[in-house]
């Protein structure tokens, strides 16, 4: 789990440095810095509008992207394993070991019980 959760980690941080990039290169109204790196020029790679179209199909996935891992990072930090319930549907508890008296010892007698409070002691000749 810990090596998805690092995977899906280095995914998140990749694409939104590249959506940061991106963004930074697509031509705005002005001179901005995807003029610095010609993505105005008309004689480019992609044509005249096809780099537009490349860096804003581009940072639409990798923004997909970013939110797809957003998601499943949520996902695996509110995961919690809750203990399994039994056939009737209380959770099943271990047996608690009672550990015999130690050879040699003397037994102990049983002392008498000491008598219950009143509040603990169901009432008799209450309707249920």
């Amino acid at each position: 789990m810990l090596y998805l959760k690092t995977l899906i980690i280095v995914v998140q941080l990749l694409s939104a440095l590249g959506v940061i990039g991106l963004v930074l290169l697509q031509h705005g109204k002005g001179a901005d810095m995807g003029a610095a790196f010609g993505s105005g020029a008309s004689g480019s790679l992609f044509g005249a509008t096809g780099s537009a179209n490349f860096l804003s199909r581009t940072t639409a996935v990798l923004a997909a992207l970013f939110f797809v891992t957003t998601l499943a990072l949520t996902y695996l930090g509110a995961y919690r394993v809750k203990p399994s319930a039994g056939v009737l549907g209380a959770a099943v508890t271990a047996p608690v070991a009672v550990s015999a008296p130690a050879a040699g010892s003397a037994p102990v007698a049983a002392s008498p019980a000491a008598p219950a409070s009143p509040a603990s002691v169901p009432a008799t000749g209450v309707p249920k």
